[in-house]
This record gives structure tokens, sequence and C-alpha cells, in this order.
């Protein structure tokens, strides 16, 4: 596409509002961060507030990082085999609690419910995005 940027690799690189979109577009992501000493990867479903990701969780590891304010990195993306298409955004910042009740309330209003549902998961986090990049492989042919 003319006009787009594109990286050492040949992938097109996504302007700061293509990433917003295509977060919002799917339910499943995957969140990092260091945990007792290792490094965890977990799937979660989340939403947008502005540009900052929000998810629930259950107290453990995602909890514990979120009230540390631990630095963490958050991941979706979606790839069409038959296009051989894709895309991949990433954020980083500060994974935090949410815990004041008129935030509460406020990202309930958006919608977000656990997608497993044998554990409650009363806890908000939100990712606050120091950064978001994004590439996306082109359709071919």
């Amino acid at each position: 596409m003319p006009g787009q940027l594109i990286d050492h690799a040949g992938l097109e690189i996504l302007p700061l509002e293509d990433c917003l979109r295509l977060l919002a577009s799917v339910p499943v992501g995957r969140v990092g961060f260091r945990a007792d000493g290792e490094l965890m990867v977990l799937p979660v479903n989340h939403a947008l507030d502005g540009q900052d990701v929000v998810f629930r969780t259950a107290r453990g590891s995602k909890l514990s990082a979120a009230e540390e304010y631990s630095l963490v990195a958050f991941e979706a993306d979606d790839y069409d085999p038959e296009t051989r298409s894709g895309w991949s955004v990433v954020v980083s910042g500060h994974a935090e609690a949410v815990y004041e009740d008129a935030e509460i309330q406020r990202l309930s209003r958006l919608g977000l419910q656990p997608w497993a549902t044998a554990v409650d998961r009363p806890f908000w986090i939100r990712i606050r995005a120091t950064s978001v990049s994004g590439r996306r492989i082109p359709a071919t042919g």
C-alpha cells in the first residue's frame, strides 16, 4: 500500500489508530510478566479503555504483578491462513490493580466478561501503555 512504512522484514508498520482498532477487534490476547523469578505469558480476554488494556482476574500472579506496578507486555494477533495475512500488536506498560469503586463501575460498563467462568475474577487490571506497536503481513496474491 503506498505510503505505508515497512520494517526491515517487509512487514507494514501500523499507526497507533490501526493498532488500537485491531486490539479491540479480538477477544483474547496474552499478558507477559515476571512472577516468582520466572517469565509468565498467560491468555486473557480484554477490552480497551482509551489506549490502556484492561482485563479481569482472580487472586494470583497477575494480580500480584499489578499490585507491584510491574512492567508487562500484552500481545494480540490474528492470522488468515488462506490469504497468508495477519497482524500483531504489542502494548508495553505498567500493570496496576483498579480498586476505586467509581472506576470499577465505569470499567464494568465496557461489557467485558471473563471467558473462563470456573473461578470468579473480581479484580480489574489496567495496563498503562507506554508504547503500542504493530505489524501487519499483507495478503498475498
